[in-house]
């Protein structure tokens, strides 16, 4: 058995020996992990430089406009010639308006059809459904703008009539459908990833499908679940252009999502396609309202991160 053995290692190193000529040469072979880093470098770099101008231009936004006023300033008229306002508070009501509504459309919409892809589903009908709901991460996001626009809109009015043709309503509903792949996506495969053992269990002790569903897989894969949704609603604070197209550019200070609102992303669009000159005041306070949006979205990522390994469970 040992000369046997003997006789394997042998073999395995003879064949190493044999098919080294074949690889790569050993030179090759040993920068390829320096390759890679110098790659992964890069991708880090990149970061840190974004992060350094944002924090540095930002700063030459606050040697202009007091803290104080950026941060709990009620009005945001940038544009005035005689008294500008740089109060942030009406641009991020705007978009947590949108995030919302987002959120309130998306969330119900995503996890039951997690559910229905995980726990229903045959596995013909999950090839076939899932592809397909994808395909909506996949539609690009200036379509979904002219689609809350052309079509939301219109038909949102024959039930509000009062809804003006810019509002927060109909971007955030088509915001909200999104990313409903995104959520319901990643929930089934959280969902998926539980054992079935687990379902077998709760079935012998006579639960039905639908208790089994959602008192025992849910639970069970609640860590994946969550981070899903936090990273869609980080999604959803950050989107752009449906905001852009259908949402407006009248920043206000209210809670009524009838009227025309403007939010973080859509204020530096409108900046940064020329209404201000370089170097003036108005042109770094889109880097002071980009630093305020990722601290949004670093705070939810962080948020997402610690949920996933907080109630992480272990099979």
């Amino acid at each position: 058995m040992a000369s046997k053995s003997k006789e394997s290692s042998y073999s395995v190193a003879e064949m190493i020996s044999k098919n080294s000529g074949k690889s790569l040469n050993r030179s090759v072979e040993k920068s390829i992990p320096w390759i890679l880093f110098a790659i992964a470098g890069v991708s880090v770099l990149t970061t840190i430089g974004i992060v350094f101008t944002l924090i540095f231009e930002t700063f030459t936004f606050f040697s202009r406009v007091s803290v104080f006023e950026f941060i709990t300033g009620t009005e945001w008229f940038p544009f005035s010639i005689q008294n500008p306002s740089y109060g942030i508070l009406p641009l991020i009501s705007g978009t947590l308006k949108i995030t919302g509504i987002a959120v309130v459309v998306a969330v119900p919409i995503g996890l039951a059809s997690a559910i229905y892809l995980s726990e229903y589903a045959t596995d013909r009908s999950r090839r076939f459904i899932k592809p397909i709901l994808e395909v909506l991460a996949g539609i690009p996001t200036i379509v979904f703008g002219f689609f809350a626009l052309t079509f939301v809109t219109p038909l949102l009015e024959s039930f509000i009539p009062s809804l003006t043709i810019f509002n927060a309503l109909s971007p955030g509903i088509v915001v909200g459908i999104m990313i409903i792949p995104m959520i319901a996506s990643l929930s089934e495969d959280a969902m998926s990833s539980v054992p079935n053992s687990i379902r077998e269990g709760a079935q012998a002790l006579g639960a039905t499908k639908l208790e089994v569903a959602l008192k025992v897989v849910l639970p069970a894969a609640v860590s994946g679940i969550v981070a899903s949704i936090v990273l869609a609603i980080s999604r959803a604070i950050g989107e752009t252009m449906i905001v852009t197209v259908a949402a407006g550019a009248s920043p206000n200070l209210s809670w009524n999502v009838t009227d025309s609102i403007q939010t973080m992303t859509a204020y530096i669009v409108q900046v940064s396609t020329g209404d201000a000159g370089y170097g003036t005041t108005i042109y770094y306070s889109i880097y002071a309202v980009g630093f305020t949006l990722f601290l949004f979205t670093l705070g939810m990522n962080l948020l997402a991160q610690y949920i996933s390994k907080r109630f992480r469970e272990e099979y």
